[in-house]
C-alpha cells in the first residue's frame, strides 16, 4: 500500500479515503488478507484515526471490508446478490424460508413492541428466537413476537422447549388467515448480544427489520430482525423495499 498523502480535495476526507483504499484493496491485498492497525494507516495515508474509522466504515458498508472479533479488518471476497425478501407474502416458517428455529420462551418485551402489538404488559407473550445462517456464518438473527392469544391452540406439553416449541408457535400462527404485512427497516447499531450472535463488534451497523403480520382481528405477530450490514443491502423496487443477501461468489 502506497503512501499517498491526502490534502485539500474537494470532497469530505474520509470519502476521498475510502476511494483510496478501496484501489489499494483490489491491487494489494487478497481476500481474507487482514488490514495493518488503524494507527498504521493512519500514519501512511497522513490523516487522523477518527477519519481512517470513517473510510472504514463506509468500506464495510459496502461490503468490502470485514471486521471480526478477535482477528481484525479483512478484506472481504467478492459478492453476488441473493434474494431474502420477496413479492408474496406469509407467515415466518413456512416454507423454505432460511431461517432455523432456535427457541420460544415467554418473555415481557420492550414497550416500543408492545405498543405495536397492541397487547398489555401483564399479557403473555411468546418470544421465537431464529437465526439465519449462511455458508456456516450467522447474517441475521430474528425475535418473533407472539402474543398469546394468538395462538390459543398451543400446547405446552406437545413441545415444552427449544427448537421445537419455537416450531410449534410458528405452526400455530399458521393457522391463522393472514391478511397482510408491513415492514420498516432502519440503520442501527448492533447490541451486544445480537453482536456476539453475529461474529460481530458491539456498535457495528445493522439493518433492523421489523415486519408486522395481521390478521382480520388486527396485529398477530411482530418480527424485529437484526441484519448485518456488511452481508446485506436494501433494493427499492415497484414492489418495496427488498432486503437482499449477498454472499461470496463461487
Amino acid at each position: 500500500m502506497g503512501t499517498t498523502q491526502l490534502e485539500s480535495v474537494p470532497e469530505p476526507k474520509y470519502w476521498h479515503l475510502k476511494t483510496v483504499l478501496s484501489d489499494a484493496l483490489d491491487q494489494d491485498f487478497a481476500v481474507g488478507e487482514v488490514l495493518p492497525n488503524e494507527r498504521e494507516l493512519a500514519a501512511r495515508f497522513g490523516v487522523a484515526r477518527a477519519t481512517l474509522r470513517q473510510a472504514l466504515e463506509q468500506l464495510e458498508l459496502e461490503g468490502r471490508l470485514q471486521r471480526r472479533r478477535g482477528v481484525g479488518t479483512t478484506v472481504a471476497p467478492p459478492r453476488v446478490g441473493v434474494a431474502v425478501g420477496s413479492a408474496q407474502q406469509g407467515w415466518p416458517g413456512e416454507g423454505a424460508d432460511g431461517w432455523e428455529a432456535v427457541d420460544a420462551v415467554e418473555t415481557v418485551p420492550a414497550a416500543a413492541v408492545l405498543g405495536v402489538l397492541g397487547t398489555a404488559a401483564d399479557e403473555p407473550v411468546h418470544t421465537v428466537r431464529r437465526t439465519r445462517v449462511t455458508q456456516g456464518q450467522a447474517v441475521a438473527a430474528e425475535l418473533l413476537y407472539v402474543p398469546a392469544a394468538s395462538v390459543p391452540g398451543l400446547s405446552a406439553i406437545d413441545a415444552p422447549a427449544g427448537p421445537a416449541r419455537a416450531r410449534a408457535v410458528m405452526r400455530e400462527l399458521q393457522r391463522l388467515p393472514l391478511e397482510g404485512q408491513d415492514r420498516s427497516v432502519e440503520l442501527g447499531s448492533a447490541r451486544a448480544d445480537d453482536a456476539k450472535e453475529l461474529d460481530r463488534l458491539p456498535g457495528a451497523p445493522v439493518l433492523l427489520v421489523t415486519t408486522r403480520y395481521f390478521t382480520a382481528a388486527g396485529t398477530a405477530a411482530v418480527s424485529v430482525a437484526t441484519y448485518r450490514a456488511d452481508t446485506c443491502r436494501l433494493t427499492f423496487g415497484d414492489s418495496g423495499v427488498e432486503i437482499t443477501e449477498t454472499r461470496a461468489a463461487s
